[in-house]
Order: C-alpha cells, then structure tokens, then sequence
C-alpha cells in the first residue's frame, strides 16, 4: 500500500520588509496633504485659477501690457545710454592719459633742473674753493670720484621673515637676520675712520651731513629707501682700508652679526671703483658778525657745512 506524501500547509503570507514603518510609508503613499489635495482638485474644477469674469480678464491683460511696457522702455532706455557711458568712459580714459603724460614730463623737467643747479653748485665750489677747492669738493661728495679702494656686501640672512623676540630685539632691533640702520651706520662710521675718502651705498653718495635711519624694516638714505643686498663703495688704499676696517671695533661688531646672526657679508680690495656725485649740496660760506669781529678783536661765526637737501 502506497503511503501519501505529507501535506504541507502554505499558512500565511510573510510579512511586508517595512511593516514596522508604518509611518514613514504612509508619509510616502500621501506625500502631499489631504487639504492640499482637496484645494487643488477644486481650483481645477473652477478652471484652473484663470480669472473667469470680463473685469478680471481684462485687469489682468493690462496688467501683461504694463509689464511689457516697462520692460521695453527699460532695454530703450539702456540701449540709448549705453553709447554715452562708453563716451564717458573713454573720455576719462584719455584725461588719465593725458595727466599722466604731463606729470612724467614735469617730473623730467624738475630731474633737469635739479641736475643742472647741483652742476653750478659744484663749478662754483671748485672755482671759489681756493687751493684747496678740488679736496673740499671731494670731501663734501660734490663730484664724482673713481679710484681704488673696497667693495662691501651685506645681506640679509637667509630665510628672513618679520617680527622677532630675540636678543636683538630688546636693543630695538629684530632677530631675524636682517640688517638695520644701526648696523649700516656702524659700517660706515667704520669705514670713514679706516680711512675711505669716499664712500656710497648703493650707489647713492654719503657725505659729511647724510642721514641713515629707518622706516619700518627699510633702511633709507638720505630719506630714500633702500633694498638689500646693500653695496658699500669706498675709495681708500684698498688693502690698507679692508685691513684697517676688519681690526676695527666696526669690523669686529659685523663679524658678530655674521656668526650670531647669520648676515651675510664680503669685502674685497678693487683697483678701482666709481662713485656719483651728492644729488644735490648746500654751499654755505663764512661771515663775520660783527665788525670787531671782522677787525680780529672778536670771533666770528663760521657755517660752511656741506651736505644733502
């Protein structure tokens, strides 16, 4: 007797995978409100929001026609204006233009005259100096001046940045390796003393009444600035001066710069180096205040400093 394979019952469906979301399939099925849903049905069936009286049709008309309106006088009005603005425009253009030319021609001219008054400044001083008006207009940095002498070079340390709070910078100078003023006015001071008859920094004349200062981290002469690396001319007994400036309290104090701070510096003899003359001098000449002065019986006051204006 063959025996009936068992009967499996199928028994209830599985369950849906996001039956435990129950709200958030809801909120997917009706994502938009009911109330919604209500109102839009009903505006459509009204006719869709369009106005339906002849009132409201024709409102709405003018309405589209002052709309257009507006925006047509807008593009006029725009295409009108536009080729007088670029009039405007090009006319401010050559105005700059023209200024500028001007400035930079009377730049040149003021360039012109103050080369051709420091010129009779300095035949004046040679031909009034007496014996001595050629040593008097070297001194005083009047003409220019070519001879042997030195070449030093100091830079700034590599990798300088601003700001600092090293030992430097509680004598008021910065420790990042850069050179100031103070440190210029050492080398030349230095310089003066070994021996130079001469001297320039970057190609711009010291004499007797020069100023080195500071402005910010710029160093300026004579009240122009100055860029690293910082070239130092000075017309001497080359061998003589480097010796003599290297001894010296100034050549030792850039030593230390070199080795503690890490500037930059060379010097080397030159058989010959060049130098300009000062921009511009000041001549000033001797008078007696008084007539016993004059006669001898008293002293007299003497003004004959030389240096740049």
């Amino acid at each position: 007797m063959s025996q009936q394979p068992p009967v499996r019952s199928t028994g209830s469906p599985p369950p849906r995978p996001d039956a435990s979301m129950s709200l958030l399939t809801n909120v997917m099925d009706h994502a938009l409100d009911d109330g919604y849903a209500e109102a839009s049905a009903r505006r459509e069936a009204e006719g869709g929001g369009l106005p339906r009286t002849l009132r409201a049709k024709l409102g709405l008309a003018a309405g589209l026609v002052l709309a257009a309106l507006v925006v047509t006088l807008g593009a006029a009005q725009a295409r009108i204006s536009a080729p007088v603005v670029a009039k405007e425009r090009e006319e401010l253009i050559d105005r700059i233009g023209s200024e500028t030319s001007g400035a930079d021609r009377l730049e040149k001219e003021i360039e012109a005259l103050r080369a051709e008054v420091g010129e009779r400044q300095r035949k004046a001083l040679e031909q009034h100096g007496g014996d001595q008006g050629q040593l008097v207009a070297l001194l005083s940095g009047a003409t220019p001046v070519r001879g042997p002498g030195v070449k030093l070079v100091v830079d700034d340390a590599k990798g300088t940045g601003g700001g600092g709070d090293g030992p430097r910078e509680s004598s008021g100078f910065a420790d990042t390796g850069r050179v100031r003023d103070r440190d210029m006015q050492r080398v030349v001071n230095g310089l003066w003393q070994a021996g130079a008859e001469a001297v320039s920094i970057n190609g711009q004349r010291l004499t007797a009444l020069s100023a080195i200062r500071a402005a910010g981290d710029a160093i300026l002469v004579d009240n122009k600035p100055l860029v690293p690396p910082y070239t130092v001319l000075a017309v001497g007994d080359g061998k003589k001066l480097r010796t003599t400036f290297q001894d010296s309290a100034d050549g030792q104090y850039l030593h230390v710069l070199q080795e503690n701070f890490g500037i930059r510096t060379s010097i080397s003899d030159q058989g010959e180096v060049r130098l300009p003359a000062a921009p511009s001098l000041i001549v000033r000449t001797a008078q007696p205040s008084s007539a016993t002065a004059a006669e001898g019986d008293g002293p007299g006051t003497a003004d004959t400093g030389k240096g740049t204006s």
